[in-house]
């Protein structure tokens, strides 16, 4: 059942959380699943999360087992402020790990914002409202560089790109790299990357090979060191509303995700 965070006799930690943009323009790369596996791992291992679902698609929503239907405030309310930030953020199944939930309403909000003034900082201030009680703070972005994932990547420290081992990702990865460099001149100049995720990775495909030898030649030290294989667990995982840790801990994917989000933490704590 929702709750929202601040109903009495939720223990919350007080303090900045890190903020984490998990952003990729190219559709299909893992981001959504990326996010929130890393998320639950994260919680998982202690830390209080925030998992922000800024995709009108909704499917980390549901990702963590939470009905749209059920909804009375969302991202939508939040960002155009319909409503209180506090309000649309509710707790999950799931240990220290809370979702500020998206619905297909969200999809107007790339055109209310435009009439919106300082409109690239409308997800920073609902960070601003609800981030102290938070370590950390992870943002699923559409699979696009609108107003939206413009507004995740002012409000962010720092951004996860997942990808795939494919000649396409590598010409998207370099458009968001611009994409990214430009906000930081812009909005956030203490934007940085956190690191690129290799997702859906087939390391018997000589393309794929091929191609994270092309990504390590100009970003090694940017790749995280686990890359995430192709897992029929995880495909699963969705459909019964759990992250991969709590659906099957011990497949491959939930052990690769858990060693990511070790990862993640050691590098920006």
């Amino acid at each position: 059942m929702l709750r929202n965070i601040f109903d009495k006799g939720t223990d919350l930690n007080m303090g900045k959380p890190v903020v984490i943009t998990f952003a990729n323009q190219k559709g299909g790369v893992g981001k959504t699943t990326s996010a929130v596996n890393i998320a639950a791992a994260v919680g998982a291992m202690g830390y209080k999360v925030l998992l922000c679902d800024l995709d009108p698609q909704g499917n980390a929503t549901s990702g963590v087992g939470v009905s749209k239907k059920a909804l009375k405030y969302s991202a939508y309310d939040a960002l155009t402020g319909a409503c209180d930030p506090c309000l649309a953020v509710y707790t999950t199944s799931f240990k220290n790990l809370f979702i500020l939930p998206s619905t297909i309403d969200l999809a107007g909000a790339e055109i209310e914002l435009i009439e919106m003034e300082k409109r690239e900082y409308a997800y920073k201030r609902i960070i601003e409202a609800v981030g102290e009680d938070f370590d950390f703070v992870f943002t699923d972005c559409p699979p696009s560089l609108g107003m939206l994932t413009v507004n995740a990547l002012s409000a962010a420290d720092g951004v996860v790109i997942p990808m795939q081992c494919e000649y396409f990702a590598l010409e998207g990865l370099s458009q968001l790299m611009i994409s990214i460099k430009k906000v930081k001149q812009l909005y956030n100049r203490d934007l940085t990357i956190t690191g690129i995720l290799i997702t859906m990775y087939n390391g018997r495909l000589n393309l794929s090979a091929q191609v994270l030898e092309e990504i390590k030649k100009y970003y090694a030290d940017k790749l995280f060191s686990t890359a995430v294989a192709r897992n029929v667990k995880l495909t699963e995982a969705p459909s019964f509303g759990e992250p991969i840790y709590y659906y099957d801990k011990y497949s491959k994917g939930s052990l690769a995700y858990t060693e990511i989000a070790k990862e993640l933490v050691d590098r920006v704590l």
